[in-house]
């Protein structure tokens, strides 16, 4: 190639929950939509708001040689509902017009969720991805990199050239796996486009049962991965899906990349790590703890003294089921309710979504006691109940934070207005902007730092289904990390669910469910550290 390759970017970034509300433009906007000039601003700011992952493929073509970006648009929005379709449409075909005006590209890199929806198409991804290999042709390689919950159809994978999903969950590594993409698309743009296979299966893995971390099922699995033999191969991943957008691209996928011509040898090794994964299924079983039995566990932790980590000491109470990271309101109070009425001390809850209550206790101001009145604005989540308590107004905050932590280290973040309300023995972050807890500059900026003795937590309530992991990673030890049991939209009991549109039978909703690609004459992969 006689000149710097010109890559486009594009980015859709949208973990769409079938029932939460409608994700709207202007929440894109909040969390990051830019194109053109703007783009290329984002993407060499100190702290962009974009991902890691995109970082990651900037830094990585930047250090393997000379390339000239084409800042296209990216749009990512806070997990939450479907997208406001005529948004969507809008999107698409601004996305298309910019790819049809750049010019000759020679390659594409992407960043995508992968589990998006919109208020009338279950595919939108896989329409993207259409749409730009429409307008780049067959010969330009154009390589996605995916969150590990993506919901993969073959109208996506037909569409790419490669395929890099997220190998860690909490997900730490998007930064690692942005300079893999790009490493892959400067390979593809010397020797040509890849092969990109899918195999589905019928397999719902509940979202607390995905997490990856030493001796877990999914980490052995990876490990199977890592050590798939065949040079042609370039990359496996295994993809435990988002069951809560309930669509017909549900369920466990293993997606294999090898290079130009070696389409069977893709084919072996997705079919080959799918039937590791479906023989294994039983062993992804989700145990939650009934919530008077996490509190009473919080009441026992808060007698002791500050920092004890003894086997009743200090404690995570992870909210699994109102997890704003997959959808869910931030906004439920039933285990608020429960710590208060037990009499639990020493309780840190982060973080509560109420834009009303934030905004009451800024306009009241520090030290202010009043009575706080906690989803008096909400309407139509039969989970996010009223209720009202005592409160004193500890701290305030503007909200904005650079991440330190886990999925966006290094990026700049809002809450917008926030407040740390004393109720009792427990204290309250409450936030405006909807979000998950994943990073300690969340409660730092607020005051709070749970690393240190001197905060007086001894119990954390993390609103939250697996990022916190990495953000209080030495909090609490393992054993004291505890998913608890209670209502809200991200529940992982499915069966709570009326799921409608995932093709069933599938498993463990139809135990009995089979996948007929599985031979009688299977053998397992060799790896003793399966019992």
């Amino acid at each position: 190639m006689s000149h710097p390759p010109r890559i486009g970017l594009v980015g859709f970034f949208l973990e769409a929950n079938r029932f939460s509300p409608v994700t709207t433009g202007e929440m894109f906007v909040r969390a990051c939509d830019c194109a053109g000039e703007a783009l290329l601003n984002e993407l060499r700011a100190p702290a962009p708001r974009l991902l890691p992952d995109t970082q990651g493929f900037v830094e990585g073509m930047d250090t393997s040689g000379p390339w000239e970006p084409v800042p296209l648009r990216m749009a990512l929005a806070y997990p939450g509902g479907p997208a406001d379709h005529d948004w969507w449409q809008r999107f698409l075909s601004d996305v298309e017009r910019r790819v049809r005006e750049a010019g000759q590209l020679d390659g594409v890199f992407i960043s995508s969720h992968g589990a998006a929806l919109t208020t009338e198409e279950d595919d939108p991804d896989g329409v993207l991805f259409e749409c730009i290999r429409r307008c780049v042709g067959l010969s330009v390689p154009v390589v996605a990199v995916f969150d590990l919950h993506t919901n993969v159809s073959r109208r996506m994978t037909d569409a790419l050239s490669g395929f890099v999903a997220y190998r860690t969950n909490p997900h730490v590594d998007l930064r690692e796996r942005g300079l893999e993409a790009a490493a892959m698309l400067r390979r593809m743009v010397a020797q040509g486009p890849g092969e990109v296979v899918l195999q589905k299966l019928p397999f719902l893995p509940a979202s607390t049962e995905q997490l990856i971390a030493p001796g877990t099922p999914y980490a052995r699995l990876l490990e199977l991965a890592a050590a798939w033999h065949d040079p042609k191969v370039l990359n496996i991943s295994l993809c435990g899906g988002f069951p809560l957008a309930d669509s017909a691209k549900c369920g466990f996928s293993v997606v294999a990349t090898a290079v130009a011509g070696a389409r069977a040898a893709a084919e072996a090794a997705a079919k080959s790590l799918a039937s590791e994964v479906w023989v294994r299924r039983h062993e992804f079983v989700s145990r939650l703890t009934p919530l008077q039995e996490a509190v009473a566990m919080a009441v026992r932790a808060g007698c002791l003294e500050d920092g004890a980590t003894t086997a009743d000491g200090r404690l995570i109470l992870a909210d699994v089921a109102d997890n704003p990271g997959g959808g869910g309101g931030g906004n439920t109070t039933a285990l608020l309710q429960a710590l208060l009425e037990a009499g639990a001390s020493r309780v840190l809850i982060g973080v509560v979504t109420d834009p009303s209550l934030a905004e009451e206790a800024h306009q009241l101001g520090m030290g202010a006691v009043f009575k706080a009145r906690f989803n008096r604005a909400t309407v139509g989540d039969a989970h996010a109940r009223a209720f009202e308590h005592e409160a004193k107004v500890l701290a305030l905050s503007d909200g904005q934070f650079v991440g330190r932590r886990g999925l966006v280290q290094g990026s700049s973040q809002s809450m917008g207005p926030s407040a740390l309300l004393e109720l009792g023995g427990v204290r309250v972050v409450v936030i405006t902007h909807r979000q998950q807890l994943l990073d300690p500059a969340q409660l730092e900026i607020l005051g709070v730092d749970v690393d240190s003795p001197a905060s007086g937590v001894q119990t954390l309530v993390v609103k939250s289904r697996g990022h916190f992991r990495a953000a209080f990673e030495g909090f609490a030890p393992a054993s004291r990390i505890i998913e608890v049991d209670g209502p809200g939209l991200t529940t992982p009991v499915l069966s709570r669910l009326s799921l409608t549109r995932i093709p069933r039978p599938a498993f463990p909703l139809d135990p009995d469910a089979t996948w007929p690609a599985l031979s009688p004459s299977f053998q397992p992969l060799d790896d003793p550290t399966w019992t």
